[in-house]
């Protein structure tokens, strides 16, 4: 049995395996005269396959970089363009570099330690203390959506404190937002986000 695993790989498979075999052949035929003529033959072949595009910019190019392609650019015709910059379609794109930012607490972010590394450089004055106070907050509303139960005060200090490398202390110093509050704010957030999309829903209701 001839199974398709044994077969040789499609270039192209929204071609399928008897257009490649096609071109296959035609990369062998001797004479260049019948290859130019068989070639521009699949071209038209391939044209029929997607009439809806025929009108599409630059498409018998593309047809004629995709034979090239399927013949892994053996086949010797007369193209109408240099198909060899159809090869980029194989380089492998650039690597992309990550961060390999290591964050001290995940639930908080590398934002927000960021944000704490900017802090220290204030100079000390009332600036300074609303940013302070700003960030403790929201490491508070950060925890909070990480463990909905409830969290003191002085927990949130304790790591602003360690993140801050003990440049920041808070401790008896500042009274954050009640931790109700905060589940209250985000709660309200929530429902006033998903009223366009209940709107809509009714609309379809209604409609059908």
């Amino acid at each position: 049995m001839d199974y398709n695993t044994t077969r040789r790989k499609l270039i192209l498979p929204e071609y399928g395996r008897n257009i490649q075999k096609m071109v296959e052949y035609v990369t062998y035929v001797p004479d260049r005269e019948e290859r130019n003529k068989l070639v521009r033959a699949i071209v038209q072949v391939l044209s029929n396959l997607y009439p809806n595009y025929k009108e599409t910019y630059d498409f018998k190019k593309k047809l004629w970089d995709h034979i090239a392609l399927i013949s892994d650019f053996k086949l010797d015709v007369d193209y109408p363009h240099d198909p060899k910059k159809a090869a980029e379609l194989y380089k492998k794109p650039n690597r992309i570099s990550y961060p390999n930012n290591s964050i001290s607490y995940r639930h908080y972010g590398s934002i927000i330690e960021k944000m704490i590394e900017k802090a220290i450089t204030f100079e000390e004055g009332e600036e300074k203390d609303a940013l302070i106070q700003l960030i403790a907050n929201h490491m508070k509303k950060q925890y909070l959506s990480w463990n909905r139960g409830s969290v003191s005060d002085d927990i949130i200090f304790s790591d602003l404190k360690e993140l801050s490398k003990g440049k920041i202390d808070l401790l008896n110093k500042f009274k954050l937002l009640e931790t109700r509050e905060i589940i209250s704010r985000t709660t309200k957030r929530n429902v006033k986000s998903s009223r366009p999309v209940k709107r809509i829903k009714r609309q379809i209701r209604r409609k059908y």
